[in-house]
């Protein structure tokens, strides 16, 4: 079949399909009919850019693949009629292009150099948004399963092991722990069984990386477990993911269909001997079974709680075998190093980060999405560089790393570098990779809050220190944020968080405690605020926020009154008007009416 001149690519990710790019994909197929264009069709995953979404590419053959954001049905038909059939890019739309798919056009930035991608390093990142997830061809072609054939062509399952080792590589999924020496061990350990398990249970809110990852690549998580089966010794793989992740999970079924088809798993891998199956067990949402001996004990068919180390999963792990848990970004970095060497990644990053990160940029940021950034650039280049600062010009507060394990970063540390080390001198961790941005409207104790009411939601219950701690904690957020905070409560939050981090069983306990330690640490003038003058200075905590009218600037025109639901606003038409502060609910509806700013939350 001749190939067509033209394909129209839609980014068909979750953020995309949320975005609308499912009716984009219809309606453009319904045009290129209609108007009877040559023009192949067909989809991709996220490319990173989801504050553009929805995205569409278009490739003229010999021609720069050209990506357009924010594409609406308007916006599609455009694109079809000038660009599919007439080979002129529709500018207003227009977002980068890439030079290296032919001919280059005017006046259409280069995607490398967008602000959003200068200073990332795409690694675990470099097919997503470029390949189709659901085609192992599409795979093949841009080097996939090669790196399997390597290790197994070398004959030896230490080969992989000492690339790794070299390579630096850390587990991604928050502890940061040697691969290379996790995998090591594990090859020791003798038995008749192992195994390797991927780690999908992403948890933390605002976190996406894995999700992205395995939706858009999903043979390189296939190839990293191969490659780890292969190193270690073990025959089969799990990879445990969140059923919340219903597109991920299709994808890697479809992707692991195609391995069998093609020999790349089975009974005999490349017809080498080496056996190698993957099995996907579907989590019921529980953040704790994050945790590798509790991810364990939910794949078991026992309740996700985790269990006291040692002994460790590499000696004894899944039904007491050895078990080597790597997570998502982990095991995708593994082809690519060992297709391009260790030195090639240990080129990137610090003397002890080595690599690349993914993060999910969330929270006020101008622009949200997926990023992969060399390890040790600083917090301020991904916030202001990549991000582009805060929305409405707003003042930076705060980032919190590491999710609700983290600890939330000032201003006066912007200029940390983004590594294990830097990160956690300053008070926080990397953790898997969430990054959430605040602004000067965000209320430091409510946030605290809002992470302890999460974890102690999601506490196994196993241990008392996390039970009950975590619980104790979060009363004493909820009264300070209520108003009624005692002299005495910061002294004792401190004092219960460290009983809780140095007694509680697994990860989630030991960190529980972080958000409220590091917003203690750097926010205490607003916990002050809210215990001693009952006032929440970001004017967030409904019951120590006050409504007044500024009787000067008040013109009359009665937009408030008509707003308030309980008629606790009164005056006439053309005269200030006054709240009576006993009938105020705080709903903030005059605050939000008020065209002449005359209303204060205070």
């Amino acid at each position: 079949m001749e190939k067509a001149k033209t394909e129209i690519i839609v980014g068909m990710g979750t953020c995309g399909i949320t975005a609308g790019a499912s009716d984009i994909y219809a309606l453009a197929a319904d045009q290129a009919k209609a108007k009877g264009l040559d023009v192949k069709l067909s989809s991709t995953s996220c490319i990173g850019m989801c504050h553009s979404e929805v995205l569409v590419d278009v490739v003229v053959d010999g021609f720069a693949r050209v990506t357009y954001g924010n594409v609406t049905a308007a916006a599609i038909e455009e694109i079809i009629d000038s660009h599919a059939a007439g080979n002129v890019p529709v500018m207003k739309y227009t977002i980068a292009q890439m030079p290296s798919y032919g001919k280059v056009y005017d006046d259409i930035p280069v995607f490398e150099r967008l602000p959003y991608m200068d200073k990332q390093e795409r690694v675990v990142l470099s097919n997503c948004g470029f390949i189709d997830p659901l085609s192992i061809e599409d795979y093949i072609k841009h080097g996939g399963y090669e790196a399997v054939k390597k290790v197994i062509g070398a004959g030896d399952p230490n080969t992989a092991i000492e690339i790794i080792k070299a390579s630096g590589l850390r587990g991604r999924g928050g502890a940061g722990f040697p691969t290379g020496l996790k995998w090591e061990f594990c090859s020791k350990a003798v038995s008749d069984v192992k195994y390797i398990i991927c780690n999908a249970d992403e948890g933390d809110p605002g976190a996406f990386m894995d999700r992205s990852v395995l939706e858009g690549d999903p043979h390189a998580i296939i190839e990293g477990m191969l490659i780890a089966g292969y190193s270690i010794g073990a025959s089969y793989g799990y990879v445990y993911c969140r059923a919340e992740y219903p597109l991920a999970i299709s994808n890697l079924k479809v992707a692991i269909k195609e391995a069998h088809e093609r020999n790349f798993l089975g009974d005999s891998v490349l017809n080498s001997g080496f056996k190698f199956n993957i099995k996907i067990k579907e989590g019921a949402g529980a953040f704790v079974c994050g945790e590798e001996t509790a991810l364990i004990a939910s794949i078991e068919g026992l309740r996700g709680m985790p269990r006291a180390k040692p002994p460790f999963p590499a000696q004894k792990g899944l039904w007491g075998k050895p078990t080597v848990i790597n997570n998502v970004e982990t095991l995708a970095n593994i082809p690519r190093i060992i297709l391009k060497g260790a030195q090639w990644f240990s080129s990137f990053g610090t003397e002890k980060s080595k690599g690349t990160k993914v993060f999910a940029l969330a929270g006020k940021i101008n622009r949200g999405g997926l990023i992969e950034i060399p390890m040790g650039i600083t917090l301020r280049e991904i916030i202001y560089d990549i991000g582009g600062g805060i929305p409405n010009d707003r003042a930076f507060k705060a980032v919190q790393t590491g999710g609700p394990s983290g600890g939330c970063l000032t201003s006066a540390m912007l200029d940390t570098p983004v590594d294990y080390e830097s990160i956690a001198k300053a008070g926080s961790i990397v953790g898997s990779g969430g990054m959430i941005v605040m602004d000067e409207d965000d209320c430091m104790v409510n946030i605290a809050k809002y992470f302890l009411e999460f974890t102690q939601s999601e506490s196994c219950g196993k241990c008392t220190p996390c039970r009950i701690g975590t619980k104790r904690l979060y009363e004493i957020l909820e009264r300070i944020t209520n108003g009624k905070g005692r002299k005495g409560d910061l002294d004792l939050l401190d004092a219960l968080s460290e009983d809780i981090r140095a007694a509680s069983l697994c990860g989630l306990g030991q960190t529980a405690p972080n958000p409220i330690l590091s917003t203690l640490r750097n926010f205490r003038e607003e916990y002050e605020a809210h215990i001693n003058e009952k006032r929440c200075p970001a004017a967030v905590c409904k019951p120590l926020i006050t409504f007044t009218i500024v009787e000067k600037s008040c013109t009359g025109c009665m937009a408030c009154g008509r707003a308030c639901p309980v008629n606790a606003i009164t005056g006439e038409k053309k005269k200030p008007h006054f709240i009576t502060q006993e009938l105020c609910i705080k709903c903030g509806s005059c605050f939000d009416v008020c065209k002449f700013k005359s209303v204060l939350k205070i």
